[in-house]
Parts: structure tokens; C-alpha cells; sequence
């Protein structure tokens, strides 16, 4: 497969991992490079010396390959500017920003040689993003889990409208994780994909094995967007996501919502399996998934599926 993205990454196919908090880890992200997609380390959940590390090990494991890989980096990250200096100082071949301004810091990069790609949630901010400097644009719709844009626009009506306000490399996100879904994406005006939830409950990525499998067993509607008063996040239904939502029917303040949030949630419960009390993110799609299987499997699954789902629709004389 031949499209702006593999152009772009230089990969065999237009496919993605998210850069997921606690589970994106260095052999998530070594396992998709692998098997021909771009594997991403998610930054969002690792202090300086954490990422170093998992660069090193991810680099470790795909030498000789040629293959690439690169970093999620949240813009809103605490230690934003050591992370942005490590990226340069190790000479990470690509970066995908999310959250936050991608002007302050896309230009830097760019000089040094990476190849930055930015999320957006909806053409508004792909437009901000083009201008500047970007790369490649992420188009994610709000079926995706974890963090969502405040706009609550769905990945169907989200791409076509992207497409028409940038004409850069474009990957659509969120609620996709089949091949028939892939090439859905593509039809909207999408150039490849970025999926997160699919390699969330793979075999190599780092989340819990209670968190991946409680996820294979969710249906539909089991998820739901809340926190919209501090950053919209798509969580399972579990003892925590019913706190929350009943302190927000009761007009909890931002404070409020806080405090019943505090300090660490999504490591208690993605990272350390509390099914209970911790905040377990996940994407809609994932009552599509039934199985906790290696990257490898997924990928080549994947792409079979796409290749009949062509052929089905080769036949489609009109």
C-alpha cells in the first residue's frame, strides 16, 4: 500500500498506534514499527528519564530494521520543554503533538530534522495546525477513548471535513479498529489511520491484563464522555465514572470534579488494574473486540480484511 502517509513515515502500511498513557510503551511501539505501521511511545505518562529510556529500547529493538518509529507528546505535559530537548537531543525520527498550540514548538523540531504530526478535533484547528508548520494532521472523532476535543464530533463527519480544509497528509482517528474501518476512512478523504484502542488491549502494550480484559467485554454504550468542565475523557462505565457523572447531574463545580478526580486515576486503574475506582480509558470500538492478541496478528488481520473489503467493493458496478 502506496498512500501520503506510508509516503510520508516511510512504512509499509498507512496505519498508526496512539500514543496512549500506560499503554503505549516501548514494545507496543517496537511491535507495530515491526509489523509495518509507525509505533508511538506515549510520553503523556512518562517523566524525562522514563522516555529516554523506553527510546533506547525501542531503537534496541527495531535496529537493523530501517523501520521507524516515534513519540505522542502532550503539549500540556509538565515538563514540556526537558521532553521537547530530549526528543531533539535523541534525534527521534517522528513526533505527533496533541493538546495545546502546535505552533510553539513545531518549527523547533522541524528544524532539527523530525517529522511532526499534530491531533486535532475538528477543520477549525487542522487550519492552525497547517499554518503551523505541520506535517501530517490526526483527525480524531470523539468515539476515540481517552481525552476528547470539546466540538463532540464524530470521526464520519470529521474527516471529509478535515479534508477539505488541509490537504496534508491526513490520518483519521477514533472508533477504528478493523480493516473494513480503515478503509471507510479512507473513502471519508483519510490517507491512513491512527488507531489506539485495538493496540491498547494488543498482547505487548503495557496496560494491565484486568484492564484488557474487562475492555473485551464491554458493550455497546459502555463507555461515556464526562469531565466535560476540566478536559472530556471517554471512560467504562465502572464505580468511579458513577461518581462522576452524578456529582455532574448535581452541578459539580470544576473544584469539585477535581478532588473526586484526584492525583494518578488513569495509572490506578489502566496501569495497576483497579477496575473499581480507577479511570479506565477506552474507545467505543472496543465492543468490537473480543480477543487480547499480538500486535503481529492484528496488523495482518487488519490489512486481509481491508484487501477483501477492496475487492467487495471493486464489485459494486454503478
Amino acid at each position: 500500500m502506496e498512500t501520503a502517509v506510508t509516503k510520508l513515515f516511510k512504512t509499509e502500511y498507512p496505519i498508526v498506534s496512539g500514543g496512549m498513557v500506560w499503554c503505549s510503551g516501548w514494545r507496543l511501539a517496537a511491535a507495530v514499527s515491526s509489523a509495518g505501521g509507525l509505533g508511538l511511545i506515549g510520553a503523556g505518562s512518562m517523566h524525562p528519564d522514563t522516555l529516554a529510556e523506553h527510546i533506547a529500547k525501542t531503537r534496541a529493538a527495531l535496529a537493523g530494521t530501517g523501520k521507524p518509529f516515534g513519540v505522542n507528546v502532550p503539549l500540556f505535559y509538565p515538563e514540556i520543554e526537558t521532553i521537547i530537548g530530549l526528543l531533539i537531543a535523541e534525534k527521534v525520527p517522528v513526533v505527533f503533538t496533541s493538546g495545546g498550540n502546535p505552533a510553539l514548538y513545531t518549527a523547533r523540531l522541524k528544524e532539527h530534522g523530525i517529522t511532526v504530526a499534530h491531533v486535532v478535533a475538528s477543520a477549525r484547528f487542522a487550519r492552525k495546525a497547517e499554518t503551523a508548520g505541520v506535517d501530517a494532521i490526526v483527525a480524531e472523532g470523539f468515539e476515540a477513548g481517552g481525552h476528547n476535543g470539546r466540538e463532540e464530533i464524530t470521526t464520519m463527519a470529521l474527516i471529509p471535513q478535515v479534508r477539505q480544509a488541509t490537504r496534508l497528509p491526513l490520518l483519521a482517528a477514533g472508533g477504528i479498529a478493523t480493516g473494513r474501518g480503515m478503509l471507510a476512512a479512507l473513502a471519508l478523504g483519510a490517507d491512513g489511520i491512527q488507531m489506539g484502542t485495538r493496540f491498547a488491549l494488543s498482547e505487548e502494550s503495557s496496560a494491565h491484563a484486568a484492564f484488557k480484559n474487562l475492555c473485551t467485554t464491554i458493550g455497546e454504550g459502555d463507555t461515556m464522555l464526562c469531565l466535560k468542565k476540566l478536559s472530556p475523557v471517554r471512560l467504562v462505565r465502572n464505580e468511579f465514572y458513577r461518581r462522576v457523572a452524578e456529582a455532574e447531574s448535581n452541578g459539580a463545580s470544576a473544584d469539585e470534579l477535581r478532588e473526586i478526580l484526584g492525583a494518578r486515576r488513569s495509572k490506578r486503574g489502566i496501569f495497576e488494574g483497579d477496575l473499581t475506582e480507577g479511570e479506565l480509558e477506552i474507545g467505543q470500538v472496543a465492543s468490537l473486540i473480543r480477543q487480547v492478541e499480538p500486535v503481529e496478528k492484528i496488523m495482518r488481520d487488519i490489512v486481509a480484511e481491508f484487501r477483501t473489503a477492496v475487492r467487495e467493493v471493486r464489485q459494486w458496478e454503478i
